[in-house]
């Protein structure tokens, strides 16, 4: 296999992500629950950068800096097509040269303009470390997405071709390949289609599945050539993260970013709310109850709501008591036997293995405008775990065209570990990726499972994320077949071998952090009503803070059998964030738009429910008449972005 080019080390970023590390474990215990993104009024490490920058400034390099960038910001704009104004209109003292973004079909509207000085808030020397930080994170990011043939947002790649001094070319984008939902007459879980098989053979070494030609390539170890990330690769980009995300420059700078994202959408929000109004009730046969919305994390143990759960148990008592529902020691039991031996009566029972599904499905194809994609779990504690779930999907035909699948994989090692189901932590991995890699290179000698595959769009890693673990991964970790403690490893540690298997499997199938989430627009799936219910209450729930930011959240609805009471859950969700949060009508149908555009849905449906152009940036890839979205704010949004970007770009040349 071919290995990704390993950059150079970086020693200082790793000592000093150990340190974060370090004293991130010490007062774990000890420390009061701050968010990550945002510095404390009396941080000491603040108090310090600002000593050193107002002798810093003092500096005849600082000064010659600072004059360079000013005549630099007073030319940042966009990269969106322009209008000049004519030289005859200038002033023939200020160097500002005035633009103006035009597009085909937006209104017009007041824009919020930054001049001055360099308009980022911070001091020069700030200035370049924060955007040479952040452009290394954001190409840490698309090189990860591209290697595992993931979507990156497309307006942050044009910047980045741009700093490289290239060109962006549309046919250097990549874009997952998700199976369209298999039109009507035709059956979902037929054969028929599946391709033949290749007879190559997988091995696991080292926690990463490896394919080979056949079993001779296997005793000479010539695997195929797919790309990976080698171990040092990723943890040298792991600790670049870790050291950035502390650095104090750049958490000054992004903490004043993101400060400013939320004051200039509330100025937007004043000088534009009526145009954007007007704009949406002119659109006609359109409003949120029909534009297309997806519950972008939803478990399939519990998506029924409680009535509907108690009303199946009455409906099941009474209709099909003769079914098998449950296995003991090799006897089966059917539900009236069941009763029986409980002592209990259809009001009293409660269980989490009865199938609803297909009643959950129903409901949604009720429902023309929403979607979901539940999770299914895959443990890792034995091999045939995906050939049972396979064989349940097709058995009880659990499919709708209104629904995609995820796998969940519960980080759970040191509970398996403790009661000796699995010998290392590796064998945790092979149960759970060699299934797969073997329905996907010999799809006719597993059927079901490939068939069942066509269902799935991605994996999700679930645990207790407030946990912190005590390891530290690094180049010195035990390997995963060397891993036989029974501590659990950490995150970064599962979540690296899990992505370096999903990247070999997806090419052999052909207040910094948050910041940089916004540059990238990574998609978030938020659920309110949960987070209330568990740890967060509902008005501290950062959804509004994130809107008006312009991070890619969407709604979901977790835990429907826990949380919700209605019928239509997902509404449920919208409706209650829309009222407690004031949201208008513009911002909830943004809100349901990112919905789609981060589900495993096709590019065939997306284009459907979206437009065919929903792939383009700002608001040429908006279709107001199917999104409700107006354009007025995807201009606004796409405006923002550019000139963040453009600021980092500038940060840049300031280094030249």
């Amino acid at each position: 296999m071919s290995k990704v080019k390993k950059p150079e080390i970086d020693e200082e970023a790793r000592i000093l992500a150990e340190k974060v590390f370090a004293h991130d474990a010490k007062d774990e215990d000890e420390r009061d629950e701050i968010s990550p993104f945002d510095m404390a009024d009396d941080c000491p490490i603040g108090q310090l950068e600002m000593q050193h920058h107002l002798i810093d400034r003092k500096s005849k390099e600082s000064t010659s800096k600072r004059l360079k960038i000013i005549m630099r910001a007073k030319e940042i704009g966009t990269s969106v097509p322009v209008i000049q104004v004519p030289e005859a209109t200038q002033s023939t003292v200020s160097a500002v040269h005035m633009v103006q973004p035009s597009y085909a079909d937006v209104p017009e509207f007041q824009r919020v303009t930054i001049t001055g000085d360099y308009a980022s808030g911070v001091t020069v020397e700030d200035f370049e470390v924060a955007c040479k930080g952040l452009y290394k994170a954001l190409t840490i990011r698309e090189k990860y997405m591209r290697l595992s043939f993931q979507r990156f947002c497309r307006t942050t790649a044009h910047f980045l071709r741009t700093m490289d001094s290239e060109k962006w070319r549309e046919g250097n984008e990549v874009h997952p390949v998700f199976t369209q939902s298999t039109k009507a007459g035709k059956d979902p879980f037929s054969p028929k289609d599946l391709p033949e098989n290749l007879g190559y053979v997988c091995k696991m070494k080292d926690g990463v599945i490896y394919i080979y030609a056949n079993d001779e390539s296997v005793k000479r170890n010539e695997p195929k050539d797919l790309p990976y990330p080698d171990l040092p690769t990723f943890i040298d980009d792991m600790n670049f993260l870790i050291a950035l995300i502390a650095q104090g420059p750049v958490k000054t700078y992004a903490h004043r970013r993101l400060k400013f994202l939320n004051s200039k959408f509330n100025l937007h929000e004043m000088l534009n709310e009526m145009e954007e109004l007007k704009e949406v009730k002119s659109n006609p046969h359109r409003d949120f109850y029909n534009v297309r919305k997806v519950d972008t994390h939803i478990h399939a143990a519990a998506c029924m709501n409680q009535k509907h759960l108690l009303r199946f148990i009455k409906n099941s008592s009474k209709l099909d008591p003769d079914r098998v529902v449950s296995t003991c020691k090799d006897q089966k039991l059917t539900l009236k036997e069941l009763f029986k031996k409980l002592k209990l009566n259809a009001y009293d029972l409660t269980v989490d293995s009865l199938d609803v599904h297909a009643e959950v499905a129903s409901d949604l194809e009720d429902a023309k405008y929403q979607h979901a994609e539940p999770r299914l779990s895959i443990y890792g504690r034995s091999p045939d775990e995906w050939t049972k779930l396979a064989s349940w999907f097709i058995m009880h035909r659990v499919y709708s065209p209104k629904m995609k699948w995820m796998i969940q994989i519960p980080r759970i090692y040191d509970i398996f570990r403790a009661k000796n189901f699995i010998p290392h932590f590796g064998k945790m991995l092979e149960n759970i990726f060699m299934p797969i890699f073997e329905a996907t290179v010999n799809p006719q000698d597993n059927v079901k499972l490939s068939i069942f595959l066509k269902h799935i769009t991605g994996f999700d890693s679930v645990d207790d994320e407030s946990k912190h673990s005590g390891h530290m991964f690094c180049i010195k970790s035990p390997k995963p077949e060397e891993w036989n403690m029974p501590k659990n490893p950490s995150y970064s540690y599962y979540l690296c071998y899990m992505y370096i298997n999903i990247m070999v499997l997806n090419n052999l199938r052909n207040p910094v952090l948050q910041y940089l989430y916004f540059l990238t627009q990574l998609p978030i799936a938020l659920s309110p009503l949960s987070n209330n219910s568990l740890f967060l209450e509902y008005a501290k729930n950062p959804l509004p803070e994130y809107l008006r930011k312009g991070l890619m959240i969407s709604l979901s609805t977790d835990d429907p059998m826990q949380f919700h009471y209605t019928k239509e859950p997902l509404m449920e969700e919208y409706a209650i964030a829309a009222q407690v949060f004031k949201l208008s009508t513009c911002d909830i149908c943004e809100i349901a738009r990112n919905s789609v555009l981060q589900s495993g849905f096709s590019e065939q449906e997306k284009a459907h429910f979206l437009g065919p152009n929903y792939r383009q940036e700002g608001p040429a890839g908006n279709c107001i008449q199917k999104t409700n979205v107006a354009q007025i704010r995807m201009a606004y949004r796409y405006e923002t972005l550019c000139y963040e970007l453009n600021l980092i770009k500038e940060g840049l040349k300031v280094l030249e």
